[in-house]
């Protein structure tokens, strides 16, 4: 594939007195609000896909058979349109009201009848408020109350025993749909609290034979979702968006416009559909006729579902290809002719890339990045990445040895093989900066706040005019928290983050997600954790050393603490010698000062994950929780400075 780099030489326009850009590419510097005519809502966008694709495969999941393969088995388009409407006639029948005042909660993983809930939900203009797998009780209890929400579509059964428990606290809920079986139990107990359950089949089958002519189908301005926040800090917010602002921003894909995308393809589905970034991801791909497989829910499958998959196109977060790189980097390390191999290779890969080459079938793909390939299923040709900031070392190695076009999905230009940028404002957006004085960022010095205006840009927060101001501007600017600069060619680059800030003693501000970043380009490092107080002069770190990578170098220097267990290893002094030495060079390297390098780190053996509370399922530090979980450690580093 060839990607035209000359048009990075036109890529903005200055749009207005303030400062703001646009996309040079827009005509009349209009910004757009959707791709094709025939497609200004989501069922329109699974319409059109029915169509382009002749009624092709659309939502595949992975089976087991009588001779005990798990292939994916397909749904075509029009089975799923059909089985959303026959679901939409069967909520009718549940008492279910057509309108903008109906929410209906989706409580599961990715699966097709995720979609198909979704799907149905729109039909008759309701809401879906997306429930995060692991949402804790008390957020969990907050969203239903807040919205109101009548019935909730669920798939397992220890889900709907909770929701049955917090009845007292969530007594709008009527009804659970379950996607999974389930026992008598639990629905006497639900009938105790004056809850129904009822199977997803049934309701569907309910639905069948009814009239569905009476429909009425969603329009632009009506709302779609309630997205709420992931909890991140304090209690979740509700994002309101409509099916214009979805559509909208999947004119981002027009940045992609080298990138032909149709029912040939396969995009991968595992990152949580109650995260927008994989709705809009998805809700493209439908447009386009393309086919959509969900993995098996066991992330730790993720490989040999992609193997079986084979897609072409894969969204993710930065921390999966993070761990493709260092998993990588331990086995060419290992031997002094491979590294020397393999550093040739890419150097001479990343060359064709900043000539606008991009491919995976050439020589030194076939004897030196094949097996890496094959790992992902062999065909990825385009990944966008979301929900973190990634090193550009990371993502010059993934574009070299994968062979695919790779593009930050904050705005996204594909031919600009450069990993320092984010690219240029979306077809539907203006973006400007402001000043941010608090942290030293000036406009008149070409930096500051971004600041986002389109027809993508959020309506505020359900029942919260307050957190809404707080972002929302009366103009429509939507301020991000992100500070960047433009570059000379053009395009933005994310330079600082300005949530999550905190001062130190000296009146000096820290920005702990970037110094995270940077930190976690270590080998070391699998989760990282910066903190300061107001109170003190210095901040310091929880780290979770990579195991792996940890054996091998002492397996390397001779260490003689191979029989030592991972825990022992967190609490031995020369190790955690070894990752703060390694840490701290890093750091330097990536242009921190003397105050955003920590003065002490505490290695803990306990993995960040989502089921621990620690991440959220977009992989964030849930920085409260960590606090809590870390209290004495945090408490006695800081005593020992």
């Amino acid at each position: 594939m060839f990607l035209p780099i000359d048009q990075i030489s036109f890529i903005i326009h200055l749009f207005d007195s303030d400062g703001s850009r646009v996309a040079a590419f827009l005509e009349n510097d209009e910004l757009k609000q959707y791709l094709f005519d025939d497609v200004r809502t989501i069922c329109e966008a699974v319409q059109r896909g029915l169509r382009v694709s002749n009624n092709g495969p659309m939502l595949g999941q992975r089976k087991q058979q009588s001779n005990g393969t798990t292939p994916f088995v397909w749904m075509t388009y029009k089975e799923v349109i059909d089985r959303s409407f026959d679901l939409t006639a069967g909520l009718s029948e549940l008492g279910v009201k057509p309108g903008q005042e109906t929410f209906i909660a989706i409580y599961a993983k990715n699966r097709p009848e995720w979609i198909i809930s979704e799907l149905a939900t729109y039909n008759n203009r309701n809401i879906v408020v997306s429930l995060y797998d692991t949402l804790g009780t008390d957020a969990r209890s907050f969203i239903i109350h807040q919205a109101s929400i009548e019935i909730v579509i669920c798939d397992e059964e220890k889900k709907a025993y909770g929701l049955v428990e917090e009845k007292s606290r969530n007594p709008s809920l009527k009804h659970l749909i379950l996607l999974d079986s389930f026992g008598d139990d639990l629905k006497e107990k639900a009938a105790k609290e004056g809850i129904s359950v009822h199977r997803f089949d049934d309701v569907l089958t309910m639905g069948r034979q009814i009239d569905k002519s009476h429909f009425e189908p969603p329009k632009p301005e009506d709302l779609c979702t309630l997205c709420y926040t992931s909890g991140t800090t304090g209690i979740p917010k509700g994002v309101m968006l409509t099916h214009g602002n979805v559509i909208a921003t999947t004119t981002i894909f027009q940045n992609c416009s080298d990138i032909d995308m149709g029912p040939s393809d396969v995009m991968l589905s595992y990152l949580p559909l109650a995260h927008m970034y994989e709705r809009m991801m998805e809700c493209h791909m439908y447009t386009m006729g393309v086919k959509v497989g969900f993995f098996s829910g066991n992330i730790r499958k993720i490989i040999e579902d992609m193997k079986e998959l084979k897609p072409t196109i894969v969204p993710l977060v930065p921390r999966m290809l993070t761990r493709i790189y260092e998993k990588a980097s331990t086995i060419i390390n290992s031997s002094y002719l491979k590294k020397m191999i393999f550093n040739l290779s890419i150097a001479y890969k990343s060359y064709k890339l900043r000539r606008g080459i991009v491919c995976n079938d050439s020589l030194i793909d076939s004897l030196v990045f094949k097996r890496l390939q094959e790992e992902m299923g062999g065909r990825v040709r385009f990944m966008t990445i979301g929900s973190a900031p990634i090193s550009g070392d990371v993502l010059n190695f993934a574009r070299a040895t994968l062979g695919a076009v790779i593009v930050e999905s904050y705005v996204c230009i594909p031919a600009d093989m450069s990993t320092d940028q984010v690219g240029i404002p979306s077809p539907c957006n203006a973006i400007k900066l402001i000043d941010v004085p608090e942290l030293g960022y000036f406009t008149k010095d070409g930096v500051g706040e971004i600041c986002i205006r389109g027809y993508n840009v959020f309506k505020g927060y359900y029942k919260d005019d307050e957190k809404t101001k707080e972002v929302l501007d009366p103009d429509g600017w939507l301020h991000s928290g992100d500070i960047g600069r433009w570059t000379e060619k053009g395009t933005l680059k994310i330079i600082d983050r300005k949530k999550h800030i905190f001062k130190l003693q000296q009146g000096e501000y820290i920005a702990p997600e970037k110094i995270e970043t940077i930190y976690g380009q270590s080998k070391y490092v699998r989760n990282v954790f910066v903190y300061g107080e107001s109170l003190k002069t210095c901040i310091i770190a929880i780290i979770v050393p990579e195991e792996e990578v940890l054996r091998s170098t002492i397996s390397e220097q001779q260490l003689q603490l191979n029989d030592v267990t991972f825990e022992e290893l967190c609490a031995n002094e020369t190790i955690k010698k070894l990752i703060f030495n390694d840490i701290i060079e890093i750091g330097k390297k990536g242009g921190l000062n003397s105050m955003e390098l920590v003065k002490d780190i505490y290695l803990s053996p306990e993995i960040f994950t989502i089921d621990n509370g620690l991440m959220t399922p977009t992989m964030k530090c849930r920085r409260p929780n960590i606090k809590k979980y870390f209290e004495q450690q945090l408490k006695q580093m800081y005593s020992k400075l």
